[in-house]
């Protein structure tokens, strides 16, 4: 097997890994609402964990043989299987905008980063990464504080899904960075802030992911981490590991439009979530008001021997 048919293949099996992660973590966060970032207690939680650790390490695989431009793209297949294994597993049948908008956001993505030409192996300097990580921890905690001042449920959901997205997408970023400077700077040793880095922004991005489930469902926020991870991804493999679009102006142009797709993707997906709320708020039973009852008058006995 080729070096890129197994890149391939592990990044497939990594779709799955996570899929299977974020419906985990959908399910936990529904039935503990008042642990929103890691109910340790839970043992499905920490099965979520495992399968998101799983999808880590088959990433980074992925990541070891092929380049970020194919690796990143295939993530996106992982709203892709999660809608129907959520359907075949737990029962949790998405609308059929939610479907439409999952499939948009996915082939509107694919086709971006599929029009991302490759560039020769390059790493970032100690300053660049130095400047990534600050930026992105910087980012994230905005992004963080703004989706607590925000009370609609799936608003925050989304927020919170950007900010985990962006982090897995950085992390993916210094995840290639330690591959391509394995073997030249002496193995993890050399390598240690970098690690360090890798394990809070994959930390962060679990704790976020697992936040933005409550009370928004599967669709909304898989499809806006699923998006948003490659995206920031190949943002910085364009400007900073050299690479670009394919085919000029023209290839520019179809990344564009394949960008307003997956945006237009990641609106239909969460107004259909904010339909499917209210349509069920209205749908709940009135808690009818019960009026106070009347005192009670008591009857005063008088004693016969005041008659």
């Amino acid at each position: 097997m080729s070096a890129l048919a197994l890149s391939v293949l592990l990044a497939l099996v990594s779709a799955v890994a996570y899929a299977a992660g974020a419906i985990v973590q959908e399910r936990v966060a529904s039935t503990t609402p008042h642990r929103p970032y890691a109910p340790l207690r839970h043992g499905a939680w920490w099965a979520a964990v495992a399968l998101n650790g799983l999808g880590a390490l088959l990433h980074v695989g992925a990541l070891a043989y092929g380049p970020l431009s194919l690796v990143q793209p295939l993530g996106a297949l992982t709203i892709v299987f999660a809608l129907p294994m959520a359907a075949v597993f737990v029962r949790r049948k998405a609308g059929a905008a939610a479907w439409r908008g999952a499939i948009m956001a996915s082939a509107g993505l694919a086709g971006l980063l599929s029009l991302t030409g490759t560039a020769d192996a390059q790493s970032l300097a100690g300053g660049e990464r130095l400047a990534v990580a600050l930026v992105t921890f910087g980012g994230v905690a905005a992004v963080f504080l703004a989706a607590q001042r925000v009370h609609r449920a799936v608003v925050r959901s989304i927020l919170l899904a950007t900010a985990a997205g962006a982090a897995f997408g950085i992390a993916s970023v210094f995840t290639k960075t330690v591959a391509v400077d394995w073997t030249s700077t002496g193995g993890p040793a050399g390598q240690l802030p970098s690690l360090l880095t890798i394990a809070g922004l994959a930390a962060a991005g679990l704790l976020l992911s697992q936040a933005s489930y409550r009370g928004a469902g599967l669709a909304a926020p898989l499809a806006t981490v699923t998006v948003v991870n490659p995206v920031v991804a190949a943002a910085v493999g364009i400007t900073l590991f050299g690479e670009h679009f394919r085919y000029g102006a023209t290839g520019t142009a179809l990344a564009l439009g394949c960008g307003v797709v997956a945006a237009g993707g990641l609106i239909l997906l969460t107004t259909e979530r904010l339909g499917a709320h209210a349509d069920r708020r209205r749908t709940l039973p009135a808690v009818p008001t019960q009026e106070p009852a009347p005192p009670r008058r008591t009857q005063t006995v008088t004693p016969p021997a005041l008659r």
